[in-house]
């Protein structure tokens, strides 16, 4: 097991470390303790000071040097102007946290909080408690005798203090910028998902348990991983990769492969080690889009890996280790799955711990408008050119991307598509309504051949007539049982117990077809 550098942070105490008195080595100096324990060795002391202390933290750091000379001493200006402000001690050393560089890979951080006023104690622990100082807190004591040279004790520990409310304002900006960050900015309508969102920023930040996003094809799941990848590197707590994989696109030996690695000569054409996803997974997240298309035997393979965070490789003897987050994407209803025997009962209980459903585009109209925005703000970046609708177009364009005429079948993929056409074909920066009609009409010529399945080739006109009908129906309804009703309108008022989604989901069935792919 590799040891890490122990770096303890800690304000420099104006009292207790005065380093002036002539009688220093006979006190306990509570930051110089820590340089004299026989049994701790501290590779870098981060001596954090104001401004008006400027001369004491130096005297401190050349004292901390003669007790230790294997102990690197930093000193670092925080900028405050009261040290018993909260809000004016809070930010700056919040400023301090967003600076430094932390390596928890190679480094442990103790957080000391005996020096330094209560003020700088109490935002020392907030810090640490939000992650943003990614360590643990320290406490030191003094000796329960006074003796030259006895450094006292010290512990690490826990607390629990009171909020206040500025610190707590403070906190819920934060936790807004999050919620910010994992919508990349985009000023959502849909009160729905706005809610989604705000439990994902604080699931993402509290807890390392496994998340499971559902929703169609192009809803967003694989960005939404990687903001939640982000958002937690941001906050120290992932120092790894984001690794992402869909399920749909290997099989067989080849998942296995891919997933868990291999050792050399563990199958025709197994030339050499493979590390597989996993590993190179570790200490970051995992995005395993698709998942119910992964087998029986990698699904057992997976449970074990994310109960013990140990595996085999395909064809090892030896188990690896890998400590990664998981997020699992999927477009079929896994518990269905389940029933079904097609996806096993023990890997659904360990990833339905935080489930959330995407919706799909045609399920969130008021957002098209923010998402288009962001789209030509994403084009202007890459062709550092601006590109905006005339008045007429926009209007025009909008119009229909909000109708029921609009399919949106391939979601936020199909908007990003369309809006980059738009940006491209634009003249001097500007989308015209010829344009933008020119689109609309090239939308519905995708949407009507998606809207054809193969299976209409074999049908009677009568019939193919009646599907596609019921198909357009499906595509501008938000749920089975929304389409149902506005299919069965009339014959359902005539049944005791209408059940109109089973009768349509019945109906698609005998063409092969399911409502999550239309």
């Amino acid at each position: 097991m590799k040891i890490k550098r122990k770096v303890v942070i800690g304000f420099v105490g104006s009292q207790l470390d005065g380093a002036r008195r002539s009688d220093r080595w006979e006190k306990w100096r509570p930051s110089l303790s820590l340089m004299q324990h026989e049994d701790l060795l501290v590779d870098r002391f981060e001596l954090l000071y104001n401004a008006k202390f400027q001369d004491l933290a130096h005297h401190v750091a050349r004292d901390m040097r003669t007790i230790s000379p294997e102990t690197t001493v930093v000193t670092h200006d925080i900028p405050m102007r009261d040290a018993w402000d909260f809000e004016d001690v809070y930010g700056a050393l919040f400023d301090f946290s967003k600076r430094y560089r932390f390596d928890t890979e190679h480094e442990d951080y103790w957080i000391h909080i005996t020096t330094g006023t209560h003020v700088v104690q109490i935002c020392l622990f907030l810090l640490t408690e939000a992650r943003y100082l990614p360590g643990r807190l320290l406490q030191t004591s003094p000796p329960r005798r006074s003796g030259v040279g006895d450094p006292g004790s010290y512990q690490l520990i826990d607390l629990d203090l009171s909020r206040y409310d500025q610190i707590a304002q403070r906190f819920s900006s934060e936790q807004a910028e999050g919620v910010a960050f994992l919508k990349s900015g985009i000023p959502t309508r849909n009160a729905s998902f706005n809610s989604m969102i705000e439990e994902i920023e604080k699931v993402a930040v509290k807890s390392r348990a496994p998340m499971l996003l559902m929703g169609p094809t192009g809803a967003g799941k694989s960005f939404l991983a990687r903001r939640v990848f982000e958002l937690k590197r941001n906050r120290h707590q992932l120092d790894g990769k984001f690794v992402e994989l869909n399920c749909a696109t290997v099989q067989g030996d080849g998942a296995a492969s891919t997933l868990f690695g291999h050792i050399k000569g563990a199958f025709t054409g197994a030339a050499s080690n493979r590390p597989g996803l996993l590993r190179s997974a570790h200490k970051g997240l995992l995005f395993l889009d698709e998942i119910g298309e992964l087998g029986l035997n990698e699904q057992a393979m997976l449970l074990k890996a994310l109960e013990e965070k140990r595996f085999l490789p395909v064809g090892s003897d030896e188990e690896v280790a890998s400590d990664f987050q998981l997020i699992a994407g999927t477009n079929r209803d896994l518990g269905a799955e389940v029933l079904a025997g097609r996806f096993r009962e023990d890997l659904y209980a360990r990833v339905n711990l935080w489930t959330y459903s995407l919706p799909r585009l045609s399920e969130r109209p008021e957002d098209i408008e923010p998402n288009v925005d962001f789209q030509l703000a994403l084009s202007a970046m890459e062709s550092g050119e601006k590109v905006s609708f005339n008045k007429e177009a926009r209007t025009r364009y909008m119009r229909f991307a909000m109708s029921g005429d609009a399919a949106w079948s391939g979601n936020f993929r199909d908007l990003a598509a369309s809006v980059t056409r738009l940006a491209t074909l634009s003249d001097a920066g500007r989308i015209t309504d010829v344009q933008v009609d020119d689109e609309i009409a090239r939308l519905k010529r995708l949407w009507r051949h998606d809207a054809q399945p193969a299976v209409m080739e074999g049908l009677d006109l009568f019939d193919s007539m009646q599907l596609e009908a019921v198909i357009a129906v499906c595509r501008q309804s938000k749920s089975l049982s929304d389409a149902g009703r506005k299919l069965f309108a009339v014959s359902r008022d005539a049944k005791a117990k209408p059940n109109d989604a089973d009768r349509l989901k019945k109906y698609l069935a005998k063409f092969d077809l399911q409502w999550d792919a239309l």
